[in-house]
């Protein structure tokens, strides 16, 4: 069973390291998601099959994450010249898919710890196309010019092997160790010890999924180099080359998403498992369980044999709906199928706005859906929500890649379809002839798909700037799971596991039926929950609040320590326009760095806000080490330019008056955007029109009270009010301090009885 046909340890060593090397040099960005332990629990890994580069990667990726070893199974005519390509083939542990001995080699390897890689749809499937007419699952077979269903070859070689691991525990359970020794020695492992331990384990298919994205059709350097070659390309070699050649040398996401394990021990219904186990004391070595003359030659077995034919059946549509179900769905998946079930509806054209909007409401209903995997760009709303904004920088490359396949035509307010889209291509041509067709393909067996978006068809005449508002309030609260996970990685966990704040960080709505909101702005190192207290009282008293969060903060140091005060602005002005859809007059209170941006606001959006109320803003601060902070800064700046590390100096310590809600540790680079901050907002402040009340602390530690003097003198409005708390604290607003409450609901009552008399 080994032999000649062993993989070669020393050689897998080799490939490994080279492809280590190899790897960097190539565009393909290669993301594996699996949970903890996923692999080791493995033996038969199943993959999906688009793009040759599949038929290696997967073995590299278990091999680095395990170390164990891969068997994989290629085709025969790849063993044909006994050569140095099938030396090389065998020293790697591929198998030709005709090996005389297959399943039992196989079956071997696993009882020694190896993993088998296979691919049970046989082949390439270009058009992705795994649904028939009947939605049943089956593929085009290139060499019988029909479809057929998918292998079962990997379902009977966990049912024959676990047959043998349930014979196994039997005879040990009756202490025949000299029949278990035996067959140790037949199946190559060391002992009977060995033979029973492995046995003890379930045999596991884990079904796992690639995905590439985005699928490129433009031409590129391999393919051009090979025209020098001698002879002319065929149909099949050009697409191939064009197709994968981009897969490696454009930047592409290539995700391995490997889906729930099957154990057919657990899944066998209970006549299954009485057939299993009737077999089971009928072979007399662990061969006999693939040889098919063996279990034909006698009535009972053959009868037993055929029994069980419909468990591998049921065994091989399970794994294969599993497989495809992992498909990790992008933006031109949904827009595929969006231009063809506007086709379907006799739609010759579609708005692109609309096309848009509808594409923004599929991606918010799959949110919902836990079963559904998401590709990195619609789980990002700081990517998504430009499809309602400006451009999608993804969406754009499909759209493009439509054109140049004479798919579509784009135009300024519209896409116009075209009869291209309705052909039939050819199997070897339909990657670069139909990408839409070949996107679409790829979800249809995801329902969740096709039923959102024709939701999202039905729904968008009926969707209104309300409901727009609320999903883009949505937005806020995934960005901020997504930031907060982005930095929970390990190389952020020793500032992380340092911080102390434990209080509700995400932003907040509060509706009421009031046609005045109120919008919250945070301070600096702090989180919507510096403000949430307020925000209580305020929609008591009747207002829709909205309390925002600042990119960066409430997540970890690092995220802020990525942040620019342009990014904290652009959080406000969301903010604004959330909040405008669901009030028609708007008052922007602010606390400290809060404060600060909230004038800039009404600075910028003049006419939009009704009135602004500006706590603590800092425009000079006590500590006068701040002017020191851009030098700092740009130390910092060096220090990585030219090293590994990540800055002289890349954070503070910051003692807080509230550790349950600021970070404690602070990103010098934050400190410098504030500065920079402060900066623009001291030439701003002449375009605030609107009416402002301005409070500060008397003995703010933090912020000279100089400030409140700067903002109330700079601004342009003659409505204008500054308070004065007597105070030694500076988050006079988050503790109530000298009744700062009831002075601003005060004002922001008489400015709503003014616009709403």
């Amino acid at each position: 069973m080994g032999g000649k046909f062993d993989l070669n340890q020393q050689a897998y060593d080799w490939c490994v390291r080279a492809f280590d090397h190899v790897k960097n040099l190539l565009s393909v960005q290669i993301k594996l998601h699996h949970e903890h332990g996923q692999i080791d629990q493995g033996d038969i890994f199943l993959f999906n099959h688009f793009a040759r580069m599949e038929t290696f990667i997967p073995q590299y990726l278990i091999y680095q994450e395990t170390g164990a070893f891969c068997r994989s199974i290629a085709a025969a005519e790849l063993f044909k010249n006994n050569d140095r390509l099938t030396n090389l083939l065998y020293d790697l542990g591929a198998l030709p898919n005709n090996h005389p001995d297959l399943m039992l080699t196989l079956a071997c390897d696993i009882l020694k710890g190896r993993k088998i890689i296979i691919f049970p749809e046989g082949g390439m499937v270009k058009d992705r196309q795994v649904l028939d007419d009947y939605g049943e699952y089956s593929i085009f077979s290139r060499s019988a010019h029909t479809r057929r269903k998918h292998h079962t070859g990997a379902a009977r070689l966990a049912i024959g092997l676990q047959i043998i691991k349930l014979r196994v525990l039997e005879e040990y359970r009756r202490n025949n160790i000299k029949l278990l020794r035996t067959w140790a020695d037949q199946l190559e492992l060391p002992s009977a010890d060995a033979l029973i331990k492995t046995a003890h384990r379930p045999v596991t298919i884990v079904p796992a999924n690639i995905t590439f994205y985005p699928l490129r059709i433009s031409d590129n350097i391999l393919r051009r180099g090979a025209e020098i070659l001698p002879g002319d390309l065929n149909q099949r070699a050009v697409e191939e080359l064009i197709i994968e050649g981009n897969l490696f040398f454009e930047k592409t996401d290539m995700d391995i998403r490997l889906g729930t394990a099957i154990r057919p021990l657990e899944s066998w219904v209970w006549w299954e498992r009485l057939l299993a186990t009737f077999l089971t004391r009928r072979i007399s070595a662990p061969s006999h369980i693939f040889d098919a003359d063996y279990l034909r030659k006698n009535t009972i077995r053959r009868s037993v044999t055929r029994g069980l034919r419909a468990s591998i059946s049921r065994l091989r549509n399970r794994y294969m709906r599993d497989i495809y179900r992992e498909v990790t769905v992008n933006t031109s998946h949904i827009a595929s199928q969006a231009i063809l079930k506007s086709i379907e509806k006799a739609k010759t054209e579609i708005s692109l706005i609309e096309f848009k909007q509808v594409i923004y409401l599929c991606i918010k209903a799959l949110q919902q859906y836990r079963a559904v995997h998401l590709h990195r760009s619609i789980c990002n709303p700081t990517i998504y929500r430009e499809l309602l904004r400006t451009e999608m920088q993804e969406l754009g490359q499909f759209l493009q890649s439509a054109v140049k396949a004479e798919l579509i035509k784009l135009h300024t307010h519209e896409i116009v379809f075209l009869d291209k889209l309705g052909i039939e291509h050819e199997f070897d041509s339909v990657r670069l002839e139909n990408p839409i067709e070949v996107y679409s393909n790829e979800v249809e067996p995801i329902k969740e798909v096709g039923n959102a978006l024709d939701a999202a068809f039905a729904d968008l005449p009926l969707i209104g700037p309300r409901d727009y508002a609320k999903l883009s309030f949505n937005d806020e609260l995934v960005e901020f799971e997504w930031d907060k996970t982005y930095f929970d990685k390990p190389q952020y966990q020793e500032i992380n596991h340092r911080e102390t704040a434990t209080a509700d960080a995400k932003p907040f709505l509060l509706e009421s039926e009031s046609h005045y909101g109120i919008l919250l702005v945070h301070g600096f190192l702090a989180s919507p929950a510096e403000v949430r207290d307020f925000g209580g009282k305020l929609a008591t008293a009747g207002y829709t609040v909205l309390g925002i969060r600042l990119k960066g903060h409430g997540t970890s140091p690092w995220d802020l320590r990525e942040r620019s005060w342009q990014d904290w602005y652009t959080s406000v002005e969301r903010g604004l326009e959330i909040i405008q859809a669901l009030c028609k007059h708007v008052c922007v209170v602010g606390f400290s760095t809060g404060g600060a941006l909230s004038l800039m606001l009404a600075a910028k959006r003049v006419g939009q806000i009704d009135s602004v109320i500006s706590v603590s803003a800092p425009i000079e601060f006590r500590n006068k080490n701040m002017y020191f902070v851009p030098l700092m800064h740009g130390a910092n700046r060096i220090v990585r330019w030219v090293s590994k590390y990540e800055g002289f100096i890349p954070f503070r310590p910051n003692e807080s008056e509230h550790p349950n809600i600021n970070y404690r540790n602070m990103p010098v680079r934050g400190l410098y955007e504030l500065t920079r901050l402060v900066s623009k907002l001291k030439t701003d402040l002449k375009n605030v029109t609107c009416p402002v009340c301005i409070v500060q602390g008397t003995e703010d530690h933090i912020v000279d009270p100089v400030s409140a003097k700067i903002a109330y003198e700079g601004v342009g409005t003659n409505d204008k009010v500054l308070h004065w708390i007597e105070s030694r604290r500076h988050g006079i607003l988050n503790e109530d301090i000298g009744g700062i409450h009831a002075l601003l609901l005060d004002f922001v009552e008489r400015r709503a009885v003014r616009v709403n008399p």
